[in-house]
């Protein structure tokens, strides 16, 4: 499939405008040369070089610290396949539903994602993040992330292992404003986690 440069452009620039946080939401739907059939593509797609491994994390980093369900979601095939610790989910519906559910209990939430290996079309990631209870005792939540993608760069498989840490609100390290980290901010393995 070809791209058109300035369609590329114009949609680009008509999605910044039209999106609050664009570094959260990078899945685009191009045209092909049949104006009737679409492709869904979020780049970058595989295979992954070491910098686009870096970008595809820190992409879907911005998009899970959106807590907008359906915006992260289009991150993902229609048809992926997870597992979130013991809960096992398939297609975009489902993973709306979760992460409703999981923004609704774990608040104000704060995410890191670091890369840890890439091959090909996966990527391993491990992450932290701090939330609070509807009580307010605060916790952070490390974790390994195993990634599949199909060619269009839309994640097939997601497989999540995660272990919930009790800590004192004293001893939180995640403090930006809720949504995207800044570039700024220690990355998980400059804050020693």
């Amino acid at each position: 499939m070809t791209i058109n440069n300035c369609m590329w452009h114009n949609y680009i620039s008509s999605s910044f405008a039209a999106c609050d946080d664009l570094q959260a939401f990078r899945s685009v739907r191009l045209q092909s040369k049949s104006r009737s059939e679409k492709t869904s593509v979020n780049p970058p797609v595989p295979p992954f070089t070491h910098e686009s491994a870096v970008q595809k994390v820190r992409l879907a980093e911005d998009g899970w610290n959106s807590r907008t369900p359906e915006r992260v979601c289009l991150a993902y095939s229609q048809d992926s396949k997870w597992r979130n610790r013991s809960e096992f989910l398939k297609g975009r519906e489902a993973i709306v539903a979760f992460l409703t559910r999981k923004w609704t209990r774990e608040l104000d939430y704060r995410l890191i994602k670091e890369l840890w290996a890439f091959t090909g079309n996966k990527i391993a990631v491990r992450f932290a993040y701090e939330w609070h209870d509807d009580s307010g005792n605060w916790y952070r939540s490390y974790g390994n992330e195993n990634w599949e993608f199909d060619e269009q760069g839309l994640m097939k498989a997601r497989h999540a292992s995660i272990n919930d840490l009790p800590i004192l609100e004293s001893e939180r390290k995640f403090h930006w404003p809720l949504g995207r980290r800044p570039d700024d901010h220690p990355s998980l393995s400059e804050l020693g986690l």
